[in-house]
């Protein structure tokens, strides 16, 4: 056998493979997809999961099975997505936490957000809404800041982990107002929220689909909107920056992929999510839910996260926040 016609032989393989690969990449989805939600059950994260999840299936004619992971301040979960097969069958929900303020609470990341995912696309803004519990007397965050001042101890709060918009905010919260205040990261939205109702928290930094329908019952008491804007769900909350009190982070999530997904579907994901959030149904929902759906394509969404990453790095070494 020549020498030239082994290497014909030997290139004929992956030639030979690559039709094979095309009509898989064509085919996709013929099986599950799996959704990684990177935080605990209940939260904002695992709502607007199911419900984005719903229409993406509806629109790829697969199931989009939900797998919450939570625990590490959302490392645990994407990293499991970071080191899924990169074929399209695994996507996880970006977080201001994963995609953003990790990289500088903690000293030996498992990914990097940077290099490990591809953006597929936003989901949501979700401001956080301020309650503390019906309980204590303050009626505004005015109210609430002299009531912590004179307590003689510090304000014990929780969030749903390190690096969460929660968490920075109030320890944004703190900075800004010299009060001190201690967290306590929570892998259970429920218990937190119980927690809090029963005055073993003072104060919550809470999603506002997480506890929208207690606060409007009265279980809790809203006396801020942590955000830059009001939110339709709570029309008449102030912000913490109406009432003097500067502190604007917002929480956010979006959809990506392990890095290596081949182009043909990361633009198939990035077109279905799109659509799905240009549904009016779907739209009115996460709206009710106290989010704000918010379209940005694959290239703008890999751009806002770098952007966020900065931003939050910034607000950690002012803050001091770190892991323990």
């Amino acid at each position: 056998m020549t020498g030239l016609r082994r290497r014909a032989l030997l290139l004929a393989p992956p030639l030979l493979a690559l039709p094979v690969i095309a009509r898989a990449q064509a085919a996709w989805p013929d099986r599950p997809v799996r959704w990684i939600n990177p935080g605990p059950a209940g939260g904002a994260g695992d709502v607007l999961s199911r419900l984005v999840g719903d229409r993406l299936s509806a629109r790829l004619g697969q199931p989009v099975v939900i797998d919450n992971r939570p625990g590490a301040g959302t490392n645990i979960g994407m990293t499991a997505v970071a080191h899924s097969a990169p074929d399209g069958y695994t996507v996880g929900l970006a977080s201001i936490a994963s995609n953003a303020a990790n990289k500088w609470l903690y000293a030996n990341m498992p990914f990097d957000a940077e290099k490990d995912f591809a953006a597929i696309g936003m989901i949501a803004l979700v401001p956080n809404i301020v309650v503390i519990p019906p309980s204590i007397p303050p009626r505004s965050l005015t109210e609430f800041i002299a009531w912590a001042k004179g307590l003689g101890r510090p304000l014990n709060f929780g969030s749903v982990g390190i690096g969460s918009s929660q968490h920075l905010a109030a320890a944004q919260f703190g900075l800004i107002t010299g009060i001190e205040i201690i967290h306590a990261p929570y892998n259970q939205a429920g218990q937190m929220n119980t927690d809090l109702i029963e005055a073993r928290l003072d104060v919550l930094f809470q999603s506002i689909s997480a506890v929208a329908s207690m606060a409007q019952a009265g279980r809790m008491r809203p006396i801020a909107v942590s955000g830059p804007d009001r939110v339709p769900a709570f029309p008449d909350l102030p912000t913490m920056r109406e009432q003097g009190v500067d502190v604007t982070t917002t929480g956010w999530f979006g959809l990506a992929t392990p890095a290596g997904v081949p182009e043909p579907i990361l633009a198939k994901l990035d077109e279905t999510l799109t659509a799905s959030l240009e549904e009016p149904a779907l739209r009115q929902r996460i709206i009710t839910g106290g989010s704000i759906p918010t379209i940005m394509r694959r290239a703008a969404f890999a751009r806002f996260m770098a952007e966020q990453t900065e931003t939050m790095g910034a607000i950690i070494r002012a803050t001091g926040a770190r892991t323990n």
